[in-house]
C-alpha cells in the first residue's frame, strides 16, 4: 500500500500503484478528489503525451501543479491513462 502525503493531508493510497520513470502513479479513483484543484499548466512527454495538472489544496495551503495526469496517451503509456503522480513535495511512501 503506498500513500499521497502533503501539507499534512493523505492525498492519495493505493495498494495498485503503477511506477513509471520513478513516480508513482495512483489510480484516479483512490485520490481525494477534495484536495485536487484544476490546473491550466501542461507539458509534453515524448513518450507519454500532454500532461495535465492539479494544484493540490490542504490545510489552507496550495501546492501549484504538484499532480499531473495524461487524459490521453501515446500507446507505449496507456498503462498510466487514468492514474495520477505527485511531486513538489508530496512524499510518497508505503503506508
Amino acid at each position: 500500500m503506498m500513500e499521497a502525503r502533503w501539507n499534512g493531508q493523505t492525498i492519495a493510497r493505493s495498494d495498485a500503484t503503477v511506477v513509471v520513470e520513478g513516480n508513482h502513479y495512483f489510480p484516479i479513483d483512490s485520490v481525494n478528489p477534495v484536495f485536487l484543484k484544476p490546473s491550466g499548466a501542461k507539458t509534453v512527454c515524448p513518450w507519454k503525451g500532454t500532461a495535465h495538472y492539479y494544484t493540490l489544496v490542504a490545510g489552507g495551503a496550495e501546492n501549484a501543479d504538484a499532480a499531473w495526469y495524461y487524459p490521453e496517451t501515446k500507446p507505449e503509456a496507456a498503462h498510466i491513462r487514468g492514474y495520477v503522480a505527485f511531486w513538489r513535495g508530496v512524499t510518497v511512501s508505503p503506508a
